[in-house]
């Protein structure tokens, strides 16, 4: 019996982070903040970043709120979020990793290049 509650919470917990990943990419979260949250341009690292405050800005951003100009963006994505949905997220971009090359984004420039560009 203990195995098969242990089983039941061991699924939950896996199926809530795969439904908030899934999430990140169907809404397309990574393509301004990175895959793995890392952050791009002005797009804030949000990987590893405190559950309670991830949660704590996006309900923030479901009530219309935020900081900075390019905030404003994420209010349509925050409000389109259910109160699962928005926990769900928190939690995984607080645990998240990256686990590949941190300098994946930089582009290196070749002076001895074709000058076209």
């Amino acid at each position: 019996m203990k195995q098969l509650l242990l089983l039941y919470l061991f699924s939950l917990i896996l199926f809530a982070s795969t439904d908030a990943e899934t999430l990140y990419l169907k809404n397309a979260c990574n393509s301004c903040h990175g895959t793995y949250a890392e952050g791009m341009g002005a797009s804030p690292r949000l990987q590893g970043v405190r559950e309670d405050v991830l949660l704590r800005r996006l309900k923030d951003l479901q009530q219309g709120k935020t900081r900075t100009a390019f905030g404003s963006v994420m209010i349509s994505f925050a409000k389109a979020l259910d109160e699962n949905q928005t926990i769900q997220m928190a939690k995984y971009l607080s645990t998240l990793k990256t686990t590949v090359n941190e300098n994946r984004y930089e582009i290196e420039y070749d002076t001895a290049g074709d000058g076209g560009s």
